[in-house]
């Protein structure tokens, strides 16, 4: 299973594979054309709540993932289709933030590899 973390921005080449947007709100200065995009997953990103809540703060990091991971917990049917997905072919899941490490798309992808392993993969 192939899941690969692309940022929007500054991106000159984009990742091939089936390329999903997982934030809640479109990210500022992107268009479609631009993000090459084949799904737009609003479903699958942090509640609005949750995202104001953790306003990127790294100190905050792990009680968003917790928290996150329960939120996702309620998506388990989108969680599957995205799983069959990387299961036949290279999965881009694409995000706005700046920060590389300590973003939702992250959370996200260790959710689904997680979910493959028998969730054995949570940190």
């Amino acid at each position: 299973m192939a899941i690969v973390l692309e940022r929007v921005y500054g991106t000159t080449s984009p990742t091939t594979g089936y390329r999903v947007l997982v934030d809640r709100v479109w990210p500022r200065g992107v268009s479609r054309e631009t993000l090459a995009l084949d799904e737009w997953c609003r479903e699958v990103a942090p509640s609005a709540a949750l995202r104001a809540w953790f306003a990127h703060d790294p100190e905050r990091w792990e009680g968003f993932r917790k928290k996150y991971l329960a939120e996702l917990q309620a998506q388990e049917e989108l969680l599957k289709r995205l799983r069959g997905i990387a299961a036949r072919r290279r999965l881009v899941l694409l995000y706005g933030a700046r920060d590389t490490e300590h973003n939702q798309a992250v959370v996200l992808r260790d959710a689904l590899l997680a979910g493959t392993r028998g969730r054995s993969a949570r940190r």
